[in-house]
This record gives structure tokens, sequence and C-alpha cells, in this order.
């Protein structure tokens, strides 16, 4: 007796312990259950469809939630992955977070368990199975096409047309380039080889002795030749105009030269020119024909007159030749900012030319986008993105992500409402402002859309529209659901005694169901190109969550 006492009690005390590891596995067991949770939207598809694979989690607002990422979901591939959807409950937050799931192979496939890390401890959702259906094909109503053979795809021609748009201008401003560069330094080399004026003549005077113009009875040129020598030493050492003057011109300012004391011309020496000159003119233009020998004699007095010439003038003095060579680089600047303006008025002609070229090609406003920049443009040849916000959600294409924006009048206590959500891109003052507004109902509500769309619009002028231009139709989705639209135009407040010049175009939808409150506002500069394009792909995206009632 005394020794089943002890065993009795050593039995008792087996059971209590295992009762309690039992409990405390049940509490952990039911503890994890009640935080993390997980559902699909249907476990039988056909091959390529979709199922819809959702983890909710209930947490604090100081705790850690990390969900599954990557192709965690094998043997079903994950083709997208939601970003997680907050809604408050009361003192925790529910962290709701969707996976988009395909399988392309028919069969049975077991969807494995999930694990979802809180604050470093790991909890697993169940493991769910799914039947991929085969598509029937009725091959009494389709017919059957044996494979095409591979085919040798060619490689695409070579765009020369768009090339060409850019080789072109290059070619211009090169060109430009080039002919400037050479020009200044076929001068540059002239100036430096340049002989002295006296010196310069001499050795022109030797070359055209050297020709063979009167043997070939070409007096014109010859004629031509020698009065340009002639000109040329008086332009740099007497007047600087003789180039550019006509012969009698030229006399006369030799002759005021004399009168004025500048040089000492002999009157016979003055003569002796104008008489060169004006046969020269003859023989020039009105092909008159010289005496036997008068070339050769006129080319003796044009030596002549260069010998007498280069004794008269005087030597420069230090202050002359000092004041000369300021006043040479006082042409120097003014050539070379001539040639600079020349440059650059080249450079300004070839973009100009290429603008023009570009512009008849591609069009003008293309042109001023790519110049100017176009920030709806960019928005509109964006990478878009498609997301879902709040509850019942709200799934839209946007070219931008949706930023919640904080509640300040809603209260988590109210009675009525359950959870109200706010999303928001850029401000009503911008050029694009979208908002996406979600409320859910503790209970089931019979919505007035017109009511809701009127609440809607004076919050609408609250924010600071004014003088609304409002009208109304009936809005339906792609899918069938069906809402009440406002749209319009309306100016932009912006204090007591100011209101934007531009107008703003405005969309608004209303969408109801029995426990929800769906709203949708898109308002925007209309410019015309981008601006009424990203709107309407905007509102054509809108795709809704219909909560299915028990």
């Amino acid at each position: 007796m005394g020794n089943n006492r002890p065993n009795k009690i050593y039995k008792k005390f087996q059971t209590i312990v295992r009762n309690l590891i039992l409990f405390i596995v049940f509490l952990q067991v039911a503890i994890n259950f009640a935080q993390v949770t997980s559902y699909v939207d249907t476990t039988q598809i056909k091959i390529g469809e979709e199922i819809q694979y959702t983890i909710q989690v209930m947490a604090d607002t100081t705790d850690l939630v990390l969900f599954p990422e990557g192709q965690s979901f094998s043997p079903l591939e994950m083709i997208e992955s939601y970003k997680v959807d907050t809604i408050f409950e009361q003192t925790k937050y529910k962290l709701i977070k969707k996976y988009w799931l395909t399988q392309f192979d028919s069969g049975s496939y077991t969807i494995p368990r999930q694990r979802v890390v809180i604050n470093n401890k790991p909890y697993d959702t169940d493991s769910v199975l799914v039947e991929v259906a085969d598509v029937l094909v009725d091959t009494t109503k389709q017919k059957m096409y044996n494979i095409k053979p591979a085919l040798e795809v060619k490689r695409p021609p070579f765009d020369f047309q768009n090339v060409l748009y850019w080789i072109i201008p290059l070619l211009i401003l090169l060109g430009i380039g080039m002919y400037i560069f050479f020009r200044r330094k076929k001068k540059k080399e002239e100036t430096e080889q340049q002989l002295p004026p006296y010196e310069e003549a001499i050795v022109a005077l030797k070359l055209l002795d050297e020709s063979h113009l009167l043997i070939e009875e070409k007096s014109k040129e010859y004629y031509s030749s020698l009065t340009e020598i002639i000109k040329r030493y008086l332009h740099r050492e007497v007047d600087d105009t003789a180039l550019e003057s006509t012969s009698e011109e030229l006399i006369v300012r030799l002759k005021l030269h004399k009168d004025a004391g500048h040089f000492e011309f002999d009157s016979g020496t003055i003569k002796k020119l104008d008489k060169i000159l004006k046969r020269a003119d003859l023989i020039k233009f009105a092909k008159m024909k010289e005496q036997t020998g008068q070339a050769q004699a006129d080319r003796g007095v044009i030596g002549e007159i260069l010998d007498e010439t280069k004794e008269i003038i005087p030597e420069l003095t230090k202050e002359e030749l000092l004041k000369n060579e300021q006043y040479l680089e006082k042409l120097r600047i003014k050539k070379l900012k001539k040639q600079r303006i020349k440059v650059i008025l080249g450079v300004f002609i070839a973009i100009i030319m290429s603008g023009i070229l570009y512009g008849s090609i591609e069009g003008f406003d293309n042109l001023k986008d790519k110049v100017l920049g176009n920030s709806n443009r960019d928005l509109a040849e964006g990478r878009w993105i498609k997301s879902e916000y709040g509850n019942p959600s709200v799934i839209i294409e946007t070219p931008q992500v949706l930023i919640r924006t904080e509640m300040e009048n809603f209260k988590s206590s109210n009675a009525v409402i359950k959870d109200k959500n706010l999303f928001t891109y850029g401000n009503i003052r911008e050029q694009l402002f979208i908002k996406v507004s979600t409320t859910q109902f503790n209970q089931e509500q019979d919505f007035v859309l017109e009511t809701a769309l009127d609440e809607a619009l004076s919050k609408l002028e609250n924010e600071g529209a004014k003088n609304m231009i409002v009208k109304r139709e009936e809005f339906e989705t792609e899918k069938g659901i069906k809402g009440i639209k406002a749209f319009g135009r309306f100016y932009i407040q912006v204090s007591d005694n100011k209101v934007l010049k531009n107008p703003r175009d405005y969309e608004l939808l209303i969408f109801a169901q029995q426990n929800g409150l769906q709203e949708v506002l898109v308002v925007y500069q209309n410019e015309g190109r981008f601006s009424e394009d990203i709107k309407k792909r905007i509102i054509n995206s809108i795709e809704l969550e219909v909560i299915q009632q028990n």
C-alpha cells in the first residue's frame, strides 16, 4: 500500500504536466492563427488563369512584419506582388498582402506554407490544394494545323533616315567651322609672308614681265595687273582708299596730298600716272588696241613712278611708328571681333537650320518638347504603375504611386464608418492631381449616388474650386460596375483676391456598395496633346473590388 501511493501521486503529476503542455501548445496555435491568416479566391482554375492569394496579419503599430517575397509559391508561379495595404482596427493594424499566382500545366498542385516573420518570430500559413484544368478544344469546330518550321528572321534594315537627321546638322556645323578655320589660317599666312610695299610691287612687276600675256595678246589682263600693282603700292604707302578708288578719284586724291604737303609729288609724275590709268581704262572697258610697244613703255613708267614715290615718302618717326602700331593693334582687335561675330552668327544659323529641318520632319511640337521640355509628355511616355488602394480596394494605373494621406477629421471610434483611406498624387494647383478615397462602413448602407456626388463636389469647392461647371452622367467600368460621374471645369482660388488664370478640367467618379463607397478624382490642366490622354488612361484603367455579401 505504501508503495502504490507515491506511484499514484507521480501519475497524477504527470497527467497535470501533460495537460498543461497541451494547453500551452493549443494557446500558441490559437494565437498564431489569430495573428496570421491566409486564403485564396478560388481553388480551381484553367491553365494560365490567375489565383489571388491573400495573407492577413493583425499586428501592433510597433511590430516589424516581413511577408514572403520571391518565388516561394512553387510549383505555382508568382506573376505579381501587390504592396501591403494597411487598415486600422481599434488599437491594431490589419496588414493585407496580395499575390497573383498561376500555373501553365494541368494537374493538382499544393501551394506550400508561407512564412511570415513578426518581430523575428516565424508564423506559417496553411498549405492550399489547387486544381489546374486543361482548356478543352473541340477539334470538330477548331481546325488543326501542322507545326510550321522555324524561319530565319532578317536583321532590320539600317535606319539611314534617322541617322540623317543628326548627320546633316553636324556636317553643316563642321563645314562652317572648317571654312572659318582655313580662311583665318590663309589670311594669317598671307600677313606673315607679306613683303614691304616697295619690294612687293617690284616682285609683282617681275612676275608680270615673266608672264606671256602680251605674247598671247591679252592686253586687258596685262593692264589690269599693271594698274593693280601701282594702286596696291599707293594703297599701302600713300592713301588707304587707292584700291577702292576709280582712276579719276585716285588722281584727285594724289593732288590733294601734294597740295596739303603730305607728300612732295612731282606734277609730271602725277600726269604720267593719269595717262597710264586712262589708257588702261580704255583698253579694259572700251576694248581699245594699244600701239606697238606701248605696254612695255607703260610698264617702264610704272617702275619709275615706284622709284620716285619711294624717295619722296618720308621715314616715320618713333612716335609715328608707335601710333601706327597702336592703330594696327586696334584694327586687329576689331577684325578679331568681326570674325567672332561671324562664327557665332554661323553657328546660330546652323542651329536654326537644323531646328527647321528637324521640325519639318518630326514636327515642331516635338522640337519644342525636346528643347523646352514637357512635363505632361514625360508623364504620358514614362513607366506607369498599376496598384491597389484602400478597402474596398480601387485598382488604378497612374504615372506615379499614390501616397497615403492622413485623414484629419476621421475618428476610428465613429459608429458608422469602419475604415476610411485617402491616397493622392500632387495637389489641386499643379498640372495633374489624382485622388482615390475609399470608405468602409460597419453595416450595410442605402446610398444615394447623387447625394454622395454633391458632397464630393462641396469638398472640392472648399479646397479652392470656384466657378465650377458641372455635368453629370452615369458611368460603368469595363467589368460592369455602375457609378456616377461629374465632369467639367473650374478655376482655383489661391487667396481672397487671387484666382489662377488657367482653368482646370476634372472628372469625379463615385461608386457605392452595400457597405463601401469608392471615389476617384482626376484634376488636370488641359493643354491638348498629352493631358487628355493621361486623363483617359487613368479613368479607363479603373477596376473595383466588389465586396462579396454573405
